[in-house]
């Protein structure tokens, strides 16, 4: 899949490279409480990451791989 931003009450909170559309179901599910904070009735979303997004996910990978992680193993970056 291609990155794609998470949106908690249509405001920006992370970007992530899910490899299916399950691994994106099991992160939205798992990640709630901290996706969420302290706005427990807030709308998780989820859309394309938009230039600037990707560019700070970008970033994020680059800085992965340059200690010698492997793109398979990179997620997300929070916003």
């Amino acid at each position: 899949m291609l990155p794609t931003t998470i949106l908690v009450d249509e405001t920006p909170r992370c970007v992530v490279r899910p490899n299916d559309t399950k691994a994106l179901n099991r992160f939205l599910r798992n990640a709630r409480p901290y996706l969420l904070g302290d706005l427990a009735d807030g709308a998780i979303t989820h859309r394309q990451a938009s230039e600037a997004e990707l560019s700070r996910w970008r970033s994020a990978l680059a800085l992965h791989e340059a200690w010698g992680g492997a793109d398979e193993d990179f997620f997300g970056v929070p916003l």
